[in-house]
């Protein structure tokens, strides 16, 4: 080929996709993802989450294969490679570069008592230096391997996020970025360096942690051994690296303070930019380094993650409306009057809720009626429920100075639902737009930064596609305010009781 591709990773909890873009036209010339059905998860006991870092760049190798064949290209054809990966996992590895254990991924909450011990020790440091509380991210699941697993963690060479680990398999090469650590709750955004006082806390060695490398930048290069399974160049550059949040934000375009992007699959995230490093802490959401981020001119995502979203539509999908499709049971809700009768849906089965204070309230109906409801209630009140917990934890991002007025979104997942995407407009007020973009295509043009084939990020995103708008409609809004405000009170309630 003629045309210069970027490559693009995205290394999720349920798949890995793989997109290859035309860095001339901006164009996404094929994609695909593995497996097709949703990769296991492993819950041994209640509150975990664990997966074998192995079976991502198993994943990765089938989807690049499929998107190779597809386009009729070759390692030679590939100028860079981004990688975009889920966010707070813990990946152990020895000297030899091998897992020591499966790793604990993002919805894992085994840590939470350990983060919150380092929170009410420590809040002074944890607020002005990390910005965040540990919670179960990652410092917090390493504290648990050492103090529950004291032989693995003295074997422990390096540690790594997800997608540290995919980059270290198609390198050799062992390093994070700044974003990530700041993922992890080790970075200190007051000194710009990594948060010892966090591994003084913990008794984490120095040495477990990568050395730092920009996100926009040459960060390794693909290795002959990887070269030869994948079918890639030797040489080839990795050139970007970001948590599938920060990542997403990049997909829309979202890089400036006032600037907000939303997702809604397996969880949902509303994640806003804000230019200061200094502001009045609100608990419940988290704030990390923007890919943008410099100590010299910050750029802060304030992330609001609801941990049950898709993953309550898809088991309403299941378990309900098993005998028909998504677009079918979308009109199945919209049957149902907004406020769906009284039926509220709290979406909070899977796992700790950080906007709850890391509470694990559960997944709950209620206001029930065995006379009046039908299966259109409950699936309009699944969609509804998780709409008002965005909107929930969207007053709190407020408090912290963000105009949450206009939203950038993927065409994709909840977001494909009319009724979804209007409930979300009518009680949030914002304005929604609609790109044509994915994670993997985002880290592809990330790559394309990173090697300086885009001069910045304007360049890289100037044919993003807008396809649709969505505006409030006043019209109905005390409707939807009315249904937001019985379904926090019936939070509220449980938040007492429970």
């Amino acid at each position: 080929m003629n045309s210069r591709l970027l490559l693009g990773f995205d290394v999720g909890s349920s798949s890995v996709k793989v997109s290859l873009v035309n860095a001339d036209t901006g164009k996404c010339v094929s994609s695909a993802f593995f497996p097709e059905k949703e990769a296991p998860i492993k819950a041994v006991k209640a509150g975990w989450a664990e997966q074998e870092p192995d079976s991502w760049w198993q994943y990765g190798k089938q989807a690049l294969q499929k998107v190779m064949a597809e386009a009729h290209v070759t390692g030679d054809d590939i100028a860079a490679i981004g990688i975009s990966y889920q966010m707070h996992g813990l990946v152990c590895v020895d000297k030899d570069l091998k897992p020591l254990r499966p790793a604990i991924i993002w919805c894992d909450s085994r840590a939470v008592p350990y983060g919150e011990r380092l929170w009410n020790d420590r809040i002074a440091q944890c607020m002005h230096f990390t910005h965040n509380s540990p919670g179960n991210f990652t410092a917090a699941k390493l504290a648990w391997v050492k103090e529950n697993e004291p032989e693995l963690f003295d074997k422990i060479y390096k540690i790594m996020l997800p997608g540290d680990y995919l980059a270290m398999r198609l390198s050799g090469t062992v390093n994070t970025t700044v974003s990530g650590l700041s993922e992890g709750i080790f970075w200190d955004f007051r000194h710009n360096k990594v948060a010892q006082f966090i591994l003084d806390y913990y008794g984490i060695p120095r040495s477990y942690i990568p050395d730092i490398v920009p996100t926009f930048a040459p960060q390794c290069e693909v290795s002959a051994e990887a070269a030869a399974e994948l079918g890639l160049k030797a040489g080839t550059p990795i050139t970007y690296r970001a948590g599938d949040q920060p990542n997403n934000a990049l997909s829309l375009n979202v890089f400036e303070p006032g600037e907000v992007a939303a997702t809604a699959g397996t969880s949902g995230v509303v994640y806003g930019v804000l230019g200061v490093s200094e502001y009045d802490y609100v608990y419940g959401v988290n704030t990390f380094a923007h890919v943008n981020h410099s100590f010299d001119n910050p750029r802060l995502g304030v992330l609001l993650c609801i941990n049950g979203t898709g993953i309550l539509n898809a088991w309403m999908h299941r378990n309900v409306t098993f005998d028909m499709g998504y677009a079918e049971m979308n009109d199945l809700a919209a049957q149902a009057p907004i406020g769906s009768e009284g039926v509220c849906i709290m979406p909070f089965g899977n796992g700790a809720e950080r906007v709850l204070n890391n509470r694990e309230l559960g997944c709950s109906i209620c206001g029930l009626n065995f006379n009046k409801h039908a299966r259109q209630h409950l699936v309009r009140a699944a969609q509804e429920g998780i709409v008002f917990s965005f909107c929930y934890g969207m007053e709190r991002m407020k408090a912290m100075g963000i105009d949450i007025s206009k939203i950038h979104a993927g065409r994709a997942n909840m977001f494909l639902s009319p009724l979804f995407r209007d409930t979300l407009a009518g009680v949030s007020g914002a304005t929604i737009e609609l790109y044509e973009t994915d994670g993997s295509v985002g880290a592809a043009k990330g790559a394309g930064m990173g090697a300086g084939i885009y001069k910045d990020h304007n360049e890289a995103f100037a044919t993003l596609e807008r396809l649709m708008v969505i505006e409030p409609d006043e019209k109905r809004r005390e409707e939807y305010q009315a249904a937001y405000a019985a379904w926090k009170k019936q939070l509220d309630f449980l938040l007492k009781n429970v």
